[in-house]
């Protein structure tokens, strides 16, 4: 669940890049207000309302922000999803810092709930990777959570992830599990084979997680038969709306998507402002 201090910090960082609105300043007073919707204009899974509302919060403390959906709830064309009430600056300099934030999450997550749908009935959970856009992790990762998919590691910092590089390095899985056990963390441990020989080496070493790499259909159906549920594994790379039904289909616990955070199409949602004569009465 996004915390208070992403929220904070995405949103500040976004109206840094726009204000301040020039247009808006000159042509409204401050104490000019009106009222705003958010029309969807698409089908998608909701997320991002909890960024919209900090936005208007931002630039008007004493705004109105009313959430007529939840994020996670599926939308139509022609629903409106929230209500804003704010000076007309506010509504004015918001506008597209709360549609890119609010249109980027719905994306990601309506992404997330059809990778879910193509795997219904399986043992397999759909998580995402660190392939977020720079700065955003926070809201990527709670987009993927408002469509129904789980969060794989957040950073760095808070699993050890073992890859091919770091095997490559250190010479071989053993060395590179020693050392990361040597260091005295408790982080759990997630360690990628490239193939089954790698596979048999690092069982016996008894890892929190396995990540199958780039494994064929064949592969992860022996890796599933050789690890006899001992050890979750992880299925990655390349895997497509089309391929994640066969994927999860081979038994595998989990299946890694970075597509659904790195090249996600935003949901279409519009922001639309009431002209004067409609909201004359606030």
């Amino acid at each position: 669940m996004i915390d208070f201090d992403d929220i904070e910090t995405i949103v500040q960082r976004a109206l840094e890049e726009d204000l301040p609105d020039i247009t808006s300043d000159a042509i409204f007073g401050a104490d000019e207000r009106s009222r705003a919707t958010f029309l969807v204009k698409g089908d998608g899974v909701l997320a991002g309302l909890r960024l919209a509302r900090a936005v208007f919060a931002t630039l008007d403390a004493s705004s109105r922000f009313t959430d007529l959906k939840k994020d996670g709830e599926t939308v139509a064309p022609g629903e409106i999803v929230a209500t804003v009430e704010a000076s007309v600056r506010a509504l004015l300099s918001g506008e597209r810092t709360a549609l890119n934030l609010m249109q980027r999450a719905s994306g990601i997550a309506t992404a997330t709930r059809g990778y879910i749908e193509k795997v219904a009935g399986t043992n397999a959970t759909v998580v995402d990777t660190r392939k977020t856009a720079p700065g955003l992790r926070a809201l990527d990762k709670y987009a993927v959570a408002c469509g129904g998919g789980q969060n794989h590691r957040i950073g760095l910092y808070d699993m050890f992830l073992i890859k091919n590089n770091h095997i490559d390095r250190a010479g071989s899985i053993t060395k590179a599990v020693e050392r990361v056990r040597a260091a005295g963390r408790r982080e759990p441990l997630m360690v990628e084979v490239r193939n089954l020989e790698e596979l048999d080496e690092v069982l016996p070493l008894s890892p929190d997680f396995i990540l199958l790499d780039n494994m064929s259909l064949e592969q992860l159906t022996e890796s599933v038969k050789r690890t006899a549920g001992r050890i979750p594994l992880e299925a990655s790379g390349g895997v497509t709306l089309e391929t994640i039904a066969a994927v999860a289909a081979t038994g595998v616990d989990r299946i890694s998507v970075g597509a659904i955070t790195h090249s996600v199409r935003a949901l279409d949602i519009s922001f639309r402002i009431e002209p004067t004569a409609m909201a004359s009465g606030l």
